[in-house]
């Protein structure tokens, strides 16, 4: 899918140009992709200028530009558009050294994905901030401007720079590694259910509490910037009876690994467990994870078949680190040291 790209610089569109000292403030692009922060009720998504330029108070706290990436829900976002996102992202830090950092406006559906890839792909320490909203734009009391807001003040904080890929959401600051969706319609969805967040944004300024100790960024081994399309990683959920037959129809599907979501513990069904028996005779790197929310499988139960084992992310960023893992390697050793590593 091509994507239309346009740039709008807001010193242009006549919303700034007088404020005294404008030109001292920090520069932030702001990234549009789509999303409910740029949606209205049977209306189509709104363009990445106009949603900008609908928050004018943005201008009080720095010099911002927008770069229209896409106009999509997140639902929608694919691999592609990951790898795309990365490359442009550092594509832009290293082409201007004076901006503070990128603000990208984003669907809350997959929001945690796509900063979770980032996070290992983006190189550079300046501040990358993912930000959406639960209501829509023209909802009373919609959330999307003061988190945008929000989201821009994190960007030119000193304090931010080197924590990694973030989330603003709400008044939090999340880590994209633990950020998780917790709610399908509340403001406060964005949680970090194992670890907490990273800090907050009040009204006297920008603080960090915390500081995320997995690799990330200028720290992590991935590099994209000459891959072309990610290996393929599916993901099937253990349930209560579940067929070994289906566990083995779906082990038949073109894959290059998979990603098992199991009941607390990593324990796994006997469909799910002969139905996998299965699956690894064709050498396919299989991940394991827990639907538990909180805690993690601290080792492994003793599988009749080779299995890696999640330190702590969920199904969906579990694939994520397995793809571009695969990108490096094929051994399961050398997989499981990179899940033991992030």
């Amino acid at each position: 899918m091509k994507t239309t790209i346009v740039l709008v610089l807001l010193l242009c569109a006549g919303l700034v140009a007088a404020k005294d000292g404008a030109t001292t403030k920090p520069r932030v692009l702001i990234l549009t992709t789509g999303g409910t922060i740029a949606s209205r009720s049977d209306a189509p998504l709104i363009r990445g200028p106009e949603l900008v330029q609908a928050v004018p108070q943005l201008l009080d706290y720095a010099q911002v530009s927008v770069e229209e990436f896409s106009v999509i829900g997140s639902s929608k976002v694919t691999p592609d558009h990951w790898l795309r996102l990365a490359r442009r992202i550092n594509e832009i830090f290293a082409s201007d050294e004076q901006l503070a950092g990128i603000v990208i406006t984003h669907g809350t559906d997959t929001l945690e994905e796509t900063a979770y890839f980032l996070n290992l792909t983006v190189q550079s320490k300046r501040p990358v901030v993912l930000v959406g909203s639960m209501r829509s734009s023209n909802e009373v009391s919609a959330d999307g401007p003061a988190n945008l807001i929000n989201a821009v003040r994190v960007a030119i904080s000193d304090e931010a720079i080197g924590q990694g890929i973030l989330v603003a959401m709400n008044e939090d600051i999340s880590a994209a590694r633990d950020v998780w969706k917790t709610d399908n319609r509340r403001v406060q969805t964005f949680d970090g259910v194992n670890v907490g967040h990273l800090g907050a944004v009040d009204p006297d300024g920008v603080r960090f509490y915390h500081r995320s100790l997995q690799p990330h960024t200028l720290a992590s081994e991935f590099d994209v910037s000459a891959v072309s399309t990610l290996p393929t990683v599916l993901v099937l959920s253990d349930f209560t009876g579940l067929d070994e037959a289906v566990v083995k129809h779906f082990g038949e599907l073109p894959m290059d690994g998979l990603v098992v979501r199991t009941f607390a513990g990593g324990r796994m069904s006997a469909g799910m467990l002969a139905g996998l028996s299965s699956i690894s005779r064709r050498g396919i790197p299989i991940v394991v994870t827990s639907r538990v929310p909180k805690g993690r499988i601290v080792s492994a139960p003793d599988y009749p078949f080779s299995a890696i084992v999640s330190r702590g992310q969920q199904d969906n960023k579990a694939r994520i680190l397995l793809m571009l893992a695969l990108t490096k390697t094929t051994e399961s050793e050398a997989i499981q040291g990179i899940f033991n590593l992030y």
